[in-house]
C-alpha cells in the first residue's frame, strides 16, 4: 500500500525529495565525471572512424575460408599495419559481410588488397569492394558541427533570457555543455567509435537537455509568481517545481529511452546493425544526462544565481522538508485555485456588467409621441 501510495505522490508530483540541498554532492559528482573525461580526451583522444582520420575499407561477402584470422595475413602479407586495423561481421538482408578498415594506403595497395580478399573468399575481385576517405572530410564534418554547437548555444541563450530571464540562460547552458562533455566523455572512456551518425547524436542531445530543462524552469517560473507576495526562498521553489514535473520528466526519458535501447539491442547486437549502435549509444547516454542535469545541476544553478537578489538573499537559509514542504505543495495548489476562483469571480463580474451595459444600451425609453396639429 505504502509502495502505490509512493508512486500516487510521485504522478501528481507531490514527492518531498530536496533536490536542493544534495546540490554539492551532485556537483562533485558532475565535476568528477567532467574532470576524467578532459583528461581522457586530452591523453588519449577519441576513437574516431574512417570518416574523420581517414583511411581504406574493404568489405567483402563472409565464406568459410574468410574469417579475421584469414584477413589479417591478407592485410600483413600485403604490407599493411594491421595493429589499429579494424574488423566487423555485418548482418544484412543478403547475409553477413566482413569489414575491415585500416589507415590510408597506395592504389596499389588497395588493389592488391582486394585481389587477394577475393582469392582468400572465392569470389570475384568486383564482389569485393573498396572504399578509400580523405581526412580532409572529417574535419570538415567536426567544424561544421563545432560551428553548428556554437550557433545553438547562441540561439538558445537569446531565446532563454527572453522567454525567461538571463539567469536562466546561463544555467540551461551550463546543462547542456555539461551534458555533452559527459557524452563525449562515455565514448572516449570505453573507446566507442566516432562516427558521422555520433555528430549527429550528440546535436540531437543538446535539443532533449534543452527541452527537459525548460519544462522545469518553466514551472519555477510559474511557482515564483505564484508566491511572489510570500517570503518563500528560492531554495523551497525550485525543491517545490523540481518535485512537481519529476513524474513528467521521468515519463519523457522513459518513453525516449525505450525506443533507443530497441534500436541498440535489437539493430545492433541482433542484425549487427553497428551504424545504429554508433548513433543509439549517444542518444540513451544524452538522455539519462539530460534529465539528471535538469534537476541536479541547472535548477541548484538557478537557485545560486537568484539567492544573491535582494528579495531571495535574506531568506537563503531556509530550507522546508518533509511535512514543511508537504505544507508548501499544499499552499501552492490552494494559492492556485483562489487564483482560478478570482479569475473566474472576474470573468462572471466582467459578464455581468457587460450584461448590465448591453441592457442599458438596447434599453431606452420610447421616443414621445408627437402631439398633431388642430
Amino acid at each position: 500500500m505504502s509502495v502505490m501510495s509512493g508512486f500516487g505522490r510521485l504522478y501528481r508530483g507531490e514527492t518531498t525529495v530536496d533536490y536542493y540541498s544534495k546540490r554539492k554532492p551532485a556537483f562533485i559528482v558532475s565535476g568528477a565525471f567532467m574532470l576524467v573525461s578532459v583528461i581522457v580526451l586530452v591523453f588519449g583522444g577519441l576513437n574516431l572512424g574512417i570518416d574523420f582520420r581517414g583511411g581504406v575499407a574493404w568489405e567483402a561477402p563472409a565464406t568459410s575460408t574468410l574469417d579475421s584470422d584469414a584477413v589479417r595475413d591478407v592485410l600483413e602479407a600485403n604490407g599493411v599495419d594491421t595493429t589499429n586495423a579494424k574488423l566487423q561481421t555485418l548482418q544484412g538482408a543478403d547475409g553477413e559481410r566482413v569489414r575491415v578498415q585500416v589507415g590510408d594506403q597506395t592504389d596499389a595497395v588497395r588493389s592488391a588488397v582486394q585481389v587477394a580478399l577475393a582469392e582468400q573468399a572465392g569470389l570475384e575481385t568486383e564482389e569485393v569492394s573498396v572504399a578509400a576517405v580523405s581526412s580532409s572530410w572529417g574535419r570538415s564534418i567536426t567544424v561544421k558541427a563545432i560551428r553548428a554547437l556554437l550557433v545553438f548555444f547562441v540561439l538558445v541563450s537569446l531565446f532563454i533570457a527572453w522567454r525567461f530571464e538571463w539567469k536562466m540562460a546561463a544555467s540551461a547552458i551550463i546543462a547542456m555543455a555539461h551534458d555533452v562533455l559527459v557524452s563525449v566523455g562515455v565514448y572516449a572512456i570505453f573507446r566507442f567509435e566516432v562516427t558521422p551518425a555520433t555528430v549527429v547524436a550528440f546535436l540531437t542531445i543538446l535539443g532533449y537537455s534543452l527541452y527537459d530543462t525548460v519544462v522545469v524552469f518553466d514551472k519555477v517560473n510559474e511557482n515564483i509568481v505564484r508566491f511572489n507576495t510570500s517570503r518563500m526562498s528560492m531554495a523551497n521553489i525550485v525543491n517545490v517545481s523540481s518535485n512537481q514535473v519529476l513524474a513528467r520528466s521521468l515519463n519523457t526519458t522513459l518513453s525516449s529511452a525505450l525506443p533507443v535501447i530497441s534500436l541498440l539491442v535489437v539493430g545492433s547486437f541482433i542484425m549487427g546493425a553497428t551504424s545504429l549502435e554508433e548513433f543509439a549509444i549517444a542518444l540513451l547516454v544524452g538522455m539519462l544526462t539530460g534529465t539528471y542535469s535538469s534537476i541536479f545541476v541547472a535548477t541548484p544553478l538557478l537557485a545560486i544565481f537568484k539567492n544573491r537578489e535582494p528579495k531571495y538573499a535574506a531568506v537563503a537559509g531556509q530550507v522546508a522538508k518533509g511535512a514543511e514542504m508537504a505544507a508548501l505543495f499544499e499552499h501552492s495548489t490552494t494559492r492556485a485555485a483562489q487564483k482560478a476562483a478570482a479569475v473566474e469571480a472576474g470573468a462572471s463580474r466582467e459578464a455581468s456588467v457587460l450584461k448590465n451595459t448591453s441592457s442599458n444600451v438596447l434599453t431606452h425609453p420610447p421616443r414621445p409621441r408627437k402631439r398633431k396639429r388642430r
